[in-house]
């Protein structure tokens, strides 16, 4: 009887295996991709991944959690061989779906945690079918490692100009301004979505988890111009549950500032509109400033959230609703506000005393024509600075502001007319002299 030949699986494989050795590859080949694929589960993913990656979990939240469990309480090759049905069927899934239209000439970039089983095996499919899928190197680990390094390089190669000033000043939307205007601007509030106070949280949005502020912060300094100064918000350690990074903390706190002022009146309209939300919720605004007791008496705290009652009332929001609000945000401004900016902006910002004083209006319409307005300030200070060795030898020059900003701000058109009135060339070509903080 004739035998029928065996038909060997793994040898008709072997010229694909053997292709299979040199799959890693180090982060510095990230842009040689057409896509990253993150294979972490989708808690992972959220907290923070590469920027521009998808993520094609081959383990979900809760298989993951079933695989660890069994890999302490049963065995590690218990674990394995359950997770790796688990990958194979979600593998599998994702080949239906996330990448059924992936040409032949893809070549991906896969990672996991730290360049381990998750992705190497998705990296090896994906190789076995013919695509040109690479394994990163050491995963996300290698990554947030590459992140924390530039946070400790990147802020020091900045000179930065600090806006300055208490609560309701507009230094946000100023800050907004000087960016439309064409400077170079780092907004950390946005970033970490928090307007940094006591009820600086936002509505329905949620902050970001440590490490994607990391990354986000990462990106922005990367796309900056050293030779520019980057204009930032006074703020101190903490946005909310965000934690800046010492190395910018101390350098923007070092540098030169502007001190935004602003009238009373203009104050207590601004947080009227930047903060009408929080009387949508009013039980959740009390509780906020049971925070504040310690700071303030029982009896203060209480009296104010009466006003949050009156402020949010039953009259539809008329008159008496409308006086409440602005006496609360008065008193607040003066109470709590004011006292707590002057203790800790003399103590964290060592150029205060320096500051180039800026009247502005928070509420007006033509904010980019005064963030013009604040650049050719500044670059009349600094003209001062250079004509005069011993301001220059004190550090009191305050910006090098971008050539272009002139031209930006006197391109936007409710701008024009308030930066011809400061003095902005119509040419845009002034440049002030540097800030070199000290």
């Amino acid at each position: 009887m004739t035998s029928i030949p065996a038909i060997s699986f793994e040898s008709s494989l072997s010229p694909r295996v053997a292709q299979l050795k040199n799959l890693l590859v180090s982060l510095d080949q990230l842009t040689r991709f057409d896509e990253i694929v993150d294979v972490r589960t989708p808690l992972e993913f959220a907290e923070d991944h590469i920027p521009g990656a998808i993520n094609a979990p081959v383990l979900s939240n809760e298989e993951r959690v079933i695989v660890g469990t069994m890999y302490k309480q049963v065995s590690p090759f218990e674990a394995t061989r359950v997770g790796a049905a688990m990958v194979a069927r979600n593998i599998a899934h994702h080949l239906e779906t996330t990448f059924a239209g992936r040409s032949r000439n893809w070549r991906p970039l896969i990672y996991c945690w730290r360049g381990g089983k998750r992705s190497g095996s998705m990296t090896t499919w994906f190789n076995l079918i013919g695509w040109q899928a690479r394994q990163l190197d050491g995963g996300y680990k290698a990554y947030r490692g590459s992140v924390l390094e530039a946070l400790k390089r990147l802020p020091g190669q900045f000179d930065y100009v600090a806006l300055t000033g208490h609560t309701g000043s507009g230094k946000t939307r100023l800050l907004q301004a000087l960016r439309e205007a064409g400077a170079q601007v780092l907004d950390l509030e946005e970033l970490a979505r928090h307007r940094g106070s006591l009820l600086g949280a936002l509505p329905d949005q949620p902050q970001p988890a440590q490490k994607a502020f990391d990354t986000a912060l990462v990106g922005v300094l990367s796309r900056f111009e050293v030779q520019r100064p980057v204009f930032v918000e006074a703020e101190s350690r903490r946005i909310g549950a965000i934690t800046l990074p010492q190395t910018l903390l101390e350098r923007f706190q070092g540098g030169a500032c502007v001190e935004v002022e602003t009238t009373h009146a203009d104050r207590i309209t601004f947080l009227l509109q930047d903060y009408a939300h929080l009387f949508d919720n009013p039980d959740s605004f009390k509780h906020q400033l049971e925070r504040l007791i310690g700071l303030h008496s029982r009896e203060q705290v209480k009296h104010w959230q009466q006003l949050i009652e009156a402020g949010s009332g039953g009259d539809g929001g008329g008159a008496g609703a409308a006086a409440a609000r602005a006496e609360l945000f008065g008193e607040l401004i003066e109470r709590h506000y004011d006292p707590a900016y002057q203790r800790s902006s003399r103590q964290h910002f060592s150029r205060l005393g320096e500051a180039l004083r800026f009247s502005f209006r928070p509420n007006a319409a033509d904010s980019i024509g005064q963030a013009a307005a604040l650049l050719a300030s500044l670059a009349q200070a600094g003209r001062k600075a250079d004509g005069n060795a011993d301001a220059k030898a004190s550090g009191k020059a305050l910006a090098d502001a971008p050539r272009h900003a002139a031209g930006a701000a006197h391109a936007a058109s409710p701008a024009v007319a308030a930066g011809a009135e400061a003095g902005l060339p119509a040419d845009g070509r002034e440049r002030p002299a540097s800030v070199k903080p000290q």
